[in-house]
């Protein structure tokens, strides 16, 4: 069967919107795309019938999406309208090596771009119509498959996830007799972090700032940040084993209250304004216990809902010190954590089990369009997610 190959401009038309971003409407008739990932509306239409819409600019460069029906576009969008050949083959060869030839082209500066050169470069191989749609059909069918595959194991990785939060939130809630119900600030002291600029000329040493939280239980101590003080660090700012470090201020709210552990101390760190330390007083209280504690969902969801039920901007010290606390005699919490951290080790390794699969996923798709554009694609084809092969 012959194959053709011919630039993108020859066999379509390869135009941007003309609108800036304040063109979308809440209650518009038609589609609005943008460089964002999901489209807006607006009231006008430049475009119609079956089209491929590119991201000229931004983080959604390389993405490909195709459309059908009347929409319009914005100026650093690019639409490729008046196909020549079958939309949706040019789609998928599109998805297969678009990101992969214009990776030099458009990326490299603070923020990535296409040009019209990008397209005028791009070549599409392509046989006879009735096999660009026998081809078209097998991908359509394979992708509703993998899709769908793709929603299973992203449930099942959500459930993993939940899964140590449930029973977190058991232990906690499920209280026995001997358990001290009484406050954090009874039991601990605080201290908000420290300031420096770019500008401080004195001591050099390890901070924890807010980007070391994400879903860390421990200091990652080997990815802190070594920063420059104001002359020498005040023992009061150094951080000991066994010290929460909470978030006190952040851009978003639900992020407030993430903690952290500090571990064995290897060298001198501190900790940024933009957090707390918890330091225990409180020898009947295991420092893990209580981290836990504070991790879980039911605790979080009090520290940011403190102050008349109004979400908080801004954590402080009487918040924590008013923070209601719950804990059983020292070695039924150590028995707790132990049973705590061998749940979690279990959550985890599902979560790897699901992480790996989505990741297969994403090969398999590109394996199958791979075929495709090759000639080596049968009548039928069979996916399997789970070896991450096709037939």
């Amino acid at each position: 069967m012959e194959w053709q190959s011919k630039k993108l401009t020859e066999i379509s038309e390869v135009k941007t919107g003309k609108w800036d971003a304040n063109h979308a409407s809440e209650d518009g008739k038609y589609k609005f795309f943008t460089c964002a990932y999901e489209a807006f509306l607006c009231d006008t239409k430049r475009f119609e019938g079956e089209c491929l819409i590119l991201p000229g600019n931004g983080v959604n460069v390389g993405e490909v999406f195709y459309y059908s029906g009347d929409f319009d576009a914005y100026q650093r969008t690019y639409v490729c309208s008046d196909i020549k050949i079958e939309p949706k083959y040019l789609f998928y060869h599109l998805k297969c090596f678009w990101r992969d030839r214009n990776l030099n082209k458009q990326f490299g500066s603070a923020t990535n771009y296409l040009k019209i050169g990008n397209f005028k470069d791009y070549e599409v191989s392509f046989p006879p119509i009735p096999e660009q749609k026998r081809i078209v059909a097998i991908l359509d069918q394979a992708f509703a498959d993998i899709e769908q595959a793709r929603a299973k194991t992203e449930q099942n990785l959500k459930n993993a996830r939940e899964l140590f939060e449930s029973y977190l939130q058991q232990v906690f809630s499920q209280r026995g007799e001997g358990w001290v119900e009484t406050t954090l600030g009874a039991v601990a002291e605080f201290k908000n972090g420290l300031n420096f600029s770019q500008s401080s000329k004195g001591e050099k040493l390890k901070v924890v700032g807010v980007k070391d939280f994400k879903s860390n239980f421990m200091v990652p101590f080997e990815q802190l940040d070594t920063i420059q003080i104001d002359g020498d660090l005040s023992e009061s700012y150094e951080l000991k084993e066994n010290d929460i470090i909470t978030v006190r201020s952040n851009g978003n709210k639900r992020l407030i209250g993430r903690c952290l552990l500090m571990g064995k101390v290897v060298n001198k760190t501190s900790y940024s304004g933009f957090t707390i330390r918890i330091r225990l007083e409180d020898k009947s209280v295991f420092a893990r216990f209580l981290a836990y504690y504070l991790k879980s969902s039911s605790t979080h969801e009090l520290l940011i809902n403190s102050g008349e039920g109004a979400n908080i901007s801004n954590l402080n010290q009487k918040i924590l010190t008013s923070l209601p606390v719950a804990f059983p005699h020292f070695d039924k919490q150590v028995q707790l954590v132990n049973c705590i951290e061998k749940v979690e080790a279990e959550s985890q390794e599902l979560e790897k089990v699901y992480a790996n699969k989505l990741k297969t996923i994403d090969v398999l798709k590109k394996s199958i369009l791979q075929k495709a554009f090759s000639g080596e694609l049968t009548k039928t084809l069979e996916v399997d997610t789970n070896k991450g092969a096709v037939a």
